[in-house]
């Protein structure tokens, strides 16, 4: 296993389009959590309406232990950053046939579709790494005593990240081109996964929540407004979300390798 990682690494290491990318994620990920605490901290200071926005928006977001629920909400909007980075890294794979010659120099078809599984995996991990270190920061920095509780949103931000690295992965083995695999992507991340589980919310009580990414995507709600959203909506079944979750990662990965391995090089 290490020396296909080794070999994945020496693909990477003089890609600056991967760094670039991997740079403007993490930073994004501080940027995002900045950017919400900024103004968060405006809203709870104004005394007009510090009353009804401590009842809505909760007394501190960004402290022990809520921040570690807010960070991981507010960095899960960008987890759509390293499955572009995935569908780019895979589908260079089919343009410059490197895959089929690493098969000829000597790896099985399932070393190299394993190899791209553990890539989804490690990014999924620095991403959950990264989540922690600024949810630590900006707990540190707020006048709340230091506790783990909590800590578990950190844990579903990893499913979650792993969730739409390998649906990523998927379309990218799928589809073959980097640009058609992208506006796939973007298309049902952003756009058609929503409207599905709204369309099937409409006939069935949060059913549209057990779509594929929608899913993990639900087992974070958001901190802000959660008192008000649960006066107006059902809360969901956080039990089934995790095991919903942990099924649709284990059919993406099926799905992989049978494509992968039965298809023509």
């Amino acid at each position: 296993m290490f020396s296909l990682l080794k070999t994945e690494w020496l693909k990477l290491k003089n890609y600056k389009t991967f760094w670039i990318l991997s740079l403007l994620y993490i930073f994004c990920i501080f940027a995002i959590n900045y950017i919400a605490h900024f103004f968060i901290g405006k809203i709870l200071t104004e005394k007009v309406a510090k009353g009804m926005a401590e009842m809505v928006i909760g007394v501190s977001p960004f402290g022990f232990p809520d921040v570690w629920k807010t960070v991981s909400y507010m960095s899960s909007f960008l987890n759509i950053l390293p499955g572009f980075l995935i569908i780019l890294l895979t589908t260079n794979e089919y343009s410059y046939k490197t895959h089929r010659q690493n098969i000829i120099d000597g790896w099985s078809r399932k070393q190299f579709i394993r190899q791209k599984i553990i890539l989804c995996e490690i990014f999924a991990i620095i991403s959950t790494i990264v989540t922690a270190i600024t949810a630590l920061g900006f707990g540190l920095l707020s006048d709340k005593a230091f506790t783990w509780g909590g800590f578990k949103y950190i844990g579903y931000f990893f499913i979650q990240a792993l969730s739409y690295n390998l649906f990523a992965l998927l379309l990218a083995v799928l589809i073959k081109r980097g640009g058609l695999a992208f506006g796939v992507y973007f298309l049902y991340t952003a756009v058609l996964e929503t409207l599905f589980s709204n369309i099937l919310s409409h006939y069935s009580t949060n059913a549209g929540r057990y779509l594929p990414l929608e899913a993990s995507d639900n087992l974070i709600p958001p901190p802000v407004l959660e008192n008000v959203q649960k006066t107006f909506t059902t809360i969901p079944d956080y039990q089934l979300l995790f095991f919903a979750s942990l099924i649709y990662l284990i059919i993406f990965q099926v799905i992989i390798r049978w494509k992968f391995l039965k298809s023509d090089l």
